[in-house]
């Protein structure tokens, strides 16, 4: 019997990386450090043929597939034994329809390829806010961008998506083509099927008035509660999300903050600012330190949250909330800000609402978000007993959250492995099984919170 990795070089034009060869933790490694996945092969793939060859070499051998273009979400899939890693991250290319405002992004690309394509047509995306983060790991999982209230969810606005099923099927997918498999993708996970290529829209914004507002942590609790205040009659035009941060003192981190703690509130409007003063206003009267909030580029929109754009180690998770009121802020403080004790270096109540409440008529497995806030907490473990410290802490703030905690879980921000029914309603759930049986029979494809039934 033929080797499957044999079979699998001779029908793959990228290069197939085996455990022991050059380059193989490199090529198995994933953007978040925290994950140290040993899948049994790595093919890095350069074409949607490249991917077509490795799903029917794997249907061939019964091997497993799973798919990263970036590996950010890594962790959610679980072990990858017997399963081929298929490394979409050479598949960069994009292309902008301006007259018809619409991008479309191959399989690997990332959000900055996109942004950079679309700025020179006044035209920006629904972006997430790491430039390196990939197009369609985020899409796929609905896609909270700096402008969602105002656009809603990023899956919303895709138009087409071109795959290769776990049955070995290319295809492309639309409104009136394979309409299941384009309605259980968006939203619903890769666990039907490996995407090429996706295409959506992009909106008509040019600049937006955004940036950060920083405090001695010390005052987390009044500006929290200022900042929450604030949001409750914010128009959909402002979104803005308030955090207590532990910066950590690291030579490549600013001097006015290495190694220093904060309450800050970043806030982006893309309206011109018209409606900024209602939440700008009450936050400068408390005079904060640092103020970087002005007007800039819709497509330098990631540098607002200043993530690192290399690989880290990184453990966290999320806390989707019905409401909050000024005992949620008092809590999120008590265990996350001064005195705490917190290993988190980051913990973040982010305002949803808005169009993200609104699901279209036409929109995918999970149009909408049905919560008003979320709460977002992430830690850079360095070692095993830093790793545990960091999951701990995170069980301490989803525990002193719960009260408030609304139904469902947000899939971007829900890092380890998780049924997908806490995403989705029952019946939407059942759909989506009966979409992975006809387009993945054999359960090829490992994906992030994998079906269970």
């Amino acid at each position: 019997m033929a080797s499957p990795y044999h079979d699998l070089r001779h029908h793959h034009r990228g290069r197939v990386v085996l455990p022991g060869e050059d380059g193989w933790d490199d090529a198995r490694r994933a953007w978040n450090l925290a994950n140290d996945q040993h899948p049994a092969a790595v093919a890095l793939c350069e074409s949607a043929e490249d991917v077509r060859a490795a799903v029917a070499t794997a249907n061939e051998h019964d091997l497993r597939v799973t798919v990263q273009s970036t590996g950010h979400n890594a962790t959610a899939a679980g072990p990858l034994t017997d399963t081929v890693l298929l490394r979409t991250s050479p598949m960069r290319g994009v292309s902008i329809d301006a007259g018809a405002r619409r991008a479309r992004a191959e399989g690997g690309a990332i959000w900055r390829d996109v942004t950079d394509a679309a700025a020179p047509h006044g035209l920006a995306a629904l972006a997430g806010s790491s430039p390196d983060v990939g197009v369609a790991g985020y899409t796929l999982g609905g896609g909270v961008s700096w402008m969602a209230r105002r656009y809603g969810l990023a899956a919303n606005h895709v138009t087409a998506i071109e795959v290769v099923t776990g049955d070995g099927r290319a295809l492309r997918l639309g409104h009136d083509e394979e309409p299941e498999l384009f309605w259980a993708l968006r939203g619903g996970g890769g666990g039907l099927a490996v995407v090429t290529a996706v295409e959506f829209a992009l909106v008509p914004v040019t600049e937006v008035v955004a940036g950060a507002m920083f405090w001695p942590w010390e005052r987390a609790e009044e500006v929290l509660e200022t900042w929450r205040r604030a949001t409750t009659e914010l128009p959909e035009t402002v979104d803005s999300l308030a955090a207590l941060v532990q910066v950590p003192p690291l030579p490549d981190m600013p001097e006015p903050f290495r190694g220093r703690s904060f309450a800050v509130v970043m806030v982006a409007a893309s309206d011109g600012g018209a409606g900024l003063p209602a939440l700008v206003e009450p936050l400068r009267d408390l005079a904060p330190e640092v103020d970087m909030v002005a007007p800039m580029p819709a497509s330098a929109l990631w540098q607002l949250k200043m993530d690192p754009e290399e690989p880290v180690p990184a453990i966290g998770g999320s806390v989707l909330l019905a409401e909050a009121t000024p005992e949620t802020v008092t809590e999120l403080v008590r265990v996350a800000g001064p005195g705490s004790g917190s290993p988190l270096l980051s913990v973040e109540l982010r305002h949803l609402g808005g169009a993200l409440s609104r699901r279209p008529e036409d929109a995918g497995v999970v149009g909408a978000i049905d919560g008003r806030y979320l709460a977002f907490g992430v830690g850079m473990p360095m070692d095993p007993d830093g790793a545990a410290a960091i999951d701990a802490h995170v069980a301490t703030m989803s525990g002193a959250l719960a009260r408030w905690k609304a139904d469902r879980s947000v899939m971007n921000f829900t890092e380890r492995p998780t049924d997908p029914r806490a995403f989705i309603d029952a019946r939407d759930y059942d759909r989506l099984v009966a979409a992975k049986r006809r387009y993945d029979p054999d359960d090829r494809l490992v994906a992030s919170h994998p079906l269970t039934n």
